[in-house]
């Protein structure tokens, strides 16, 4: 999202009513504004978008140029980063689904559109969407812990790349910015339950 106060959408939409009603809904009296810039052809919205950067992209399906999923699909493609609403009639929304299911964040028929249900699903969007991005980055960093790290055989701490010891859950935090929370899996807890009986077993051989 941009580091100034608003959010910067981007409204592929080629009806003008539907296109006022979606810029009215953002505009009016919010106490988070909006900016909404709008493209009516799918080859307008993708020059567009390679020359500005936007925090999120509301498209309709259907354009003079470019119909159903193709349209997503284009949209999509050259600009994985951006999170995709998809705006559609009543009888588009098998196809409203099936881009939902290819990567968009959220679709909303566009009779059901109100100004809060829009703002909720554009800023649930941006969050969903920075929220996965965050993911798959943790996800690539954890494959790069594959290959031999020196580990310590006696109290299991890990030599990073600069030689400095650190235990194994400071080490994947600073590299992959994940928290590990903590447990004990049934194999340890038979272990522990099995210790602890011998103990009380010694015990009370002793005291008799």
């Amino acid at each position: 999202m941009n580091h100034d106060d608003s959010i910067k959408v981007f409204l592929i939409e080629d009806n003008e009513d539907d296109a006022e009603f979606v810029r009215r809904f953002l505009t009016a009296g919010r106490k988070m504004p909006f900016s909404v810039e709008r493209a009516d052809r799918l080859s307008t919205a993708l020059k567009r978008l390679r020359a500005e950067k936007y925090d999120v992209i509301l498209s309709d399906l259907g354009l003079p140029d470019s119909w159903g999923l193709d349209t997503f699909d284009s949209v999509h493609s050259a600009f994985p980063d951006i999170p995709i609403v998809i705006l559609t009639g009543l009888d588009d929304e098998t196809g409203a689904l099936e881009a939902v299911h290819r990567g968009a964040q959220e679709y909303l028929v566009k009779s059901q559109i109100n100004s809060r249900n829009l703002v909720r699903v554009i800023r649930y969007s941006i969050e969903r969407h920075e929220l996965l991005v965050r993911l798959e980055k943790s996800l690539k960093e954890i494959k790069t812990l594959r290959g031999l790290l020196p580990i310590c055989a006696w109290c299991k701490n890990i030599r990073d790349d600069k030689g400095y010891w650190k235990n194994v859950e400071e080490y994947i935090t600073e590299l992959t910015g994940t928290f590990l929370t903590h447990g004990i899996c049934p194999t340890c807890y038979e272990r522990l339950r099995e210790q602890h009986t011998e103990l009380l077993t010694e015990k009370n051989a002793k005291e008799e």
